[in-house]
């Protein structure tokens, strides 16, 4: 069974599926679904799409330079193996697989770094904008020192969770 992948989007395409474009030039362009076949029909670039393989890959978002995953690339001709070579092989696997997960993790981690940090900002904006909700506005009028003060406000996850937990 031959699996392709789609020139626009990189993702698999099974034997029976997909559109299959050729140009002049006897350039063969496969493609998963029509979606992908219209993008290119369109000479859009796969890199400027946001749901592409390749816009993910340049813009930081997939791991795709982790040298765990060359052990996975193809390889076509057959190789005789001793039970040794086996043996070591699925040790090797289990370290690679635990070394990707760890590697994954600090990915994951430093993707959501300034998330945190946004959030505040951006409850403490609506915080500011609505704050007549919160307050009258006759006490606001009559008492100015109601409104929020201007100050930084550090919030640990632990008081964050147990305000959420207040809330509900």
């Amino acid at each position: 069974m031959r699996l392709e992948k789609c020139w626009f989007c990189s993702s698999t395409i099974y034997p029976g599926h997909g559109i299959q474009f050729v140009r002049n030039d006897a350039k063969i362009f496969r493609f998963c679904r029509s979606k992908c076949h219209k993008n290119f029909k369109m000479k859009r670039n796969p890199r400027k799409v946001k749901w592409t393989k390749a816009y993910r890959r340049l813009h930081g978002k997939d791991m795709t330079q982790d040298s765990t995953f060359e052990f996975e690339r193809k390889r076509n001709r057959p190789e005789r193996y001793d039970r040794n070579l086996t043996e070591e092989t699925l040790r090797a696997i289990k370290k690679i697989d635990k070394v990707r997960a760890e590697r994954e993790s600090r990915h994951i981690a430093r993707r959501m770094q300034g998330k945190k940090a946004k959030e505040l900002r951006e409850a403490k904006k609506e915080l500011d904008q609505s704050i007549s909700l919160v307050k009258a506005p006759l006490a606001l009028k009559e008492d100015p020192s109601l409104t929020l003060p201007k100050i930084k406000v550090s919030v640990e996850p632990s008081q964050a969770e147990q305000n959420q937990s207040m809330e509900e």
